[in-house]
């Protein structure tokens, strides 16, 4: 059982490499690549008590997003573990969240992705908002 668990953090896992790709999505606001990674069903937390399901509600969140923050904003990774089975990953990560007006503010975000029929990684809960969802309960 625990042979089969993988922590990646020395060399790039591929889910690395696919966020990444998101949070240079994110800053370019390429949405059409930014919702591949994503499953069909997927969920995204954008704050406390307020989630986008599916590729269509995500990305209309990350447009949203995007004109909250003046079409500014630059998304990066501090750190970042994964835990990983054959299809299962989670991923534990400090993302960096900036705009030319804003300093930059530190999330600790969780990531859960699973492969897909075809073996490609795709995000199924996106929590890049952060542990500080769990300061508002019952939101």
């Amino acid at each position: 059982m625990y042979g089969s668990m993988l922590l990646c953090s020395m060399n790039q896992h591929p889910i690395e490499q696919l966020i990444q790709a998101a949070d240079s999505a994110i800053s370019h606001e390429d949405f059409d690549k930014l919702v591949d990674i994503y499953s069909d069903d997927a969920v995204l937390v954008i704050k406390p008590g307020l989630y986008a399901t599916g590729k269509a509600q995500i990305r209309r969140a990350f447009e949203a997003i995007a004109a909250h923050f003046n079409h500014n904003l630059d998304v990066r990774q501090a750190g970042m573990k994964i835990l990983a089975t054959d299809d299962t990953a989670l991923v534990l990560a400090t993302t960096l969240v900036s705009t030319p007006d804003m300093p930059s503010i530190s999330r600790n975000a969780t990531y859960v992705f699973k492969k897909d029929p075809a073996g490609n990684w795709l995000c199924v809960i996106d929590n890049s908002y952060g542990h500080d969802v769990l300061l508002h309960p019952g939101a």
